[in-house]
């Protein structure tokens, strides 16, 4: 994620929006055209995301607005071992924030 969040059981749509640096408009369509982002909702109906939902929305930023993918795309590319992919993606994002770390105390030194 393009910053961390604290390890809350659940976040607002708000919170969820500005760790992505995007509007809340863009989570909520990403709710309805992707499957995979099921929020909960409380009885106002304000949406409440599970870390669970924020790996996939990471996810599907990382597809969209990094890699360029259109949004049939990233929803073909979910579809298809998701697990697996999903798996790779969290593997990658732990190794970049390792490096950031690791240049950060470079210029330390």
């Amino acid at each position: 994620m393009k910053q961390q969040l604290g390890e809350k059981l659940y976040y607002s749509i708000g919170e969820v929006a500005k760790v992505f640096d995007v509007n809340a408009s863009l989570i909520r369509f990403w709710e309805k055209e992707f499957d995979e982002i099921q929020p909960k909702k409380n009885t106002k109906g304000n949406r409440k995301f599970t870390q669970d939902d924020l790996k996939t929305i990471d996810f599907i930023y990382h597809l969209v607005k990094e890699r360029g993918f259109t949004l049939e795309g990233a929803k073909t590319h979910l579809r298809e071992d998701k697990k697996e992919t999903l798996s790779k993606f969290e593997l990658i994002s732990k190794l970049k924030a390792i490096k950031s770390e690791l240049i950060a105390i470079k210029n330390q030194l």
